[in-house]
């Protein structure tokens, strides 16, 4: 088969692109973003074309589009006019769970990648897998019926979906573009677990977790009343390490390189699944620390005294934890990050919230906003100043006032948003040459 991809570039078309490439088929795209590093380095590898256009795109080819190609888009409107079949990207990768009859979905407002990374590492290297995570990794793994997949609610997408499992990470309110408060996106979350055929293995410290309904609904967390129950021992410099234990039964001592509670909450999903998938305790552990994590959640590079650090974070949530995790594991440093507000109407919905959260660094940066799909006109008056002026130690920045960055040393410097921050990162290292 022959498919073509408009936005190609996009996390999660990255994914499934690299997916049916590996499968056998021929595939290229389109995308108008100009640098997009993380997801191009993947298309690469298999020396996917990535055009600026359409013309490539021929009568026979399967037409897949992401939710940012409207039907005014150049590609959408020739795939119309010479009779393609078209597919968005959320229903292209429904079938796909209908495709694998152990579908694995992974859900939350938070941690799904992360995840989806580790569980994906763990199970390809014991009973095999094929994943798709939404850092633009997919793969291929011949003769496994197993299929990890990170499943977005946006648009209730992850609705298309057929899961045999589910996880849930944890519900809040997000994607305010497309729902109208916390009661809408639960009742999404609802119609997933309903659609989940076995089990759903849910977070249930999350106030909005325990609100669903279903016998088949496990919970894992740090409290006591949960099913699954993780007792944190020390976190380190080094990791973290804490004790399992399943229906009040000790199940095992974990000992993790990854940093913060909530990749200990990760980390018991995962073992919980790969626990009822039939891997043994030594396996579990095994492949549990030598997972190295997602790509962009936490990426780290070290410049002299100063620790960059690339993250997707781009709901307040995810900024907390960023700052948490850069706490433990850089306690005598000073922490400087740099938030790229993503989306307007986020922007918008929670500027005090953000401005909350950034007060525990000890100086902020904040750039423009990246308005994402959504048109600045139909939002006067939000910019990043609402939470710039809302932080005593904060100031905007840019690529051309990056220089504002060398006065930190001995730091450690996250550059935080859901679009590659490459640009802004290349600035900063540009300008030190």
């Amino acid at each position: 088969m022959q498919y073509f991809f408009a936005g190609i570039l996009g996390s999660g078309m990255a994914s499934l692109a690299s997916m049916l490439h590996d499968s056998g088929n021929e595939v290229m795209g389109c995308d108008d973003a100009k640098t997009y590093s993380f997801t191009q380095a993947e298309l690469d590898k298999r020396s996917i074309p990535v055009f600026r256009n359409a013309d490539k795109l021929t009568s026979n080819m399967i037409f897949v589009y992401t939710a940012a190609i409207n039907e005014n888009h150049y590609a959408y409107k020739k795939a119309k006019e010479i009779g393609c079949h078209m597919y968005e990207y959320f229903e292209m990768l429904g079938e796909l769970t209908r495709y694998y009859s152990n579908t694995i979905c992974i859900a939350g407002t938070h941690g799904k990648t992360t995840t989806t990374s580790m569980l994906s590492h763990m199970l390809d290297n014991t009973i095999g897998a094929n994943y798709l995570i939404g850092d633009g990794t997919g793969h291929i793994h011949t003769g496994s019926d197993n299929f990890v997949v990170e499943s977005c609610e946006f648009k209730r997408h992850f609705l298309k979906y057929s899961p045999k499992y589910s996880i849930i990470t944890n519900i809040f309110y997000d994607h305010v573009d497309c729902y109208k408060d916390i009661d809408d996106v639960i009742d999404a979350f609802q119609q997933f677990v309903n659609n989940t055929k076995e089990k759903v293995i849910a977070c249930g410290d999350n106030e909005n977790v325990r609100k669903l309904l279903g016998k088949h609904i496990i919970y894992y967390g740090f409290e006591k009343h949960n099913d699954i129950r993780a007792e944190v021992k020390e976190l380190r410099e080094d990791g973290s390490e804490f004790d399992v234990y399943i229906h009040g039964n000790l199940f095992g001592n974990f000992k993790i390189n990854i940093y913060g509670e909530h990749m200990i909450l990760n980390s018991l999903a995962c073992i919980y699944l790969s626990h009822l998938l039939g891997l043994s305790l030594d396996e579990i552990t095994t492949y549990l620390n030598t997972f190295g994590g997602a790509k962009r959640r936490y990426s780290e590079e070290k410049v002299g005294d100063v620790v960059l650090v690339d993250d997707y974070a781009h709901h307040l949530n995810e900024v907390a934890t960023v700052l948490k995790t850069s706490r433990q594991k850089y306690p005598d440093k000073e922490l400087v990050p740099v938030l790229i507000p993503y989306t307007i109407s986020r922007t918008a919905a929670f500027y005090n919230e953000f401005a909350d959260v950034l007060k525990s660094a000890d100086k902020v940066y904040v750039t423009a906003i990246e308005p994402a799909r959504e048109d600045p006109k139909d939002f006067p008056g939000i910019t990043s100043d609402l939470i710039i002026d809302r932080i005593p130690n904060a100031e905007a920045i840019s690529a051309e006032t990056i220089d504002k960055l060398y006065k930190h040393k001995n730091a450690v410097i996250p550059f935080m948003g859901c679009k590659d921050p490459d640009w802004l990162i290349k600035a900063y290292k540009d300008g030190l040459k």
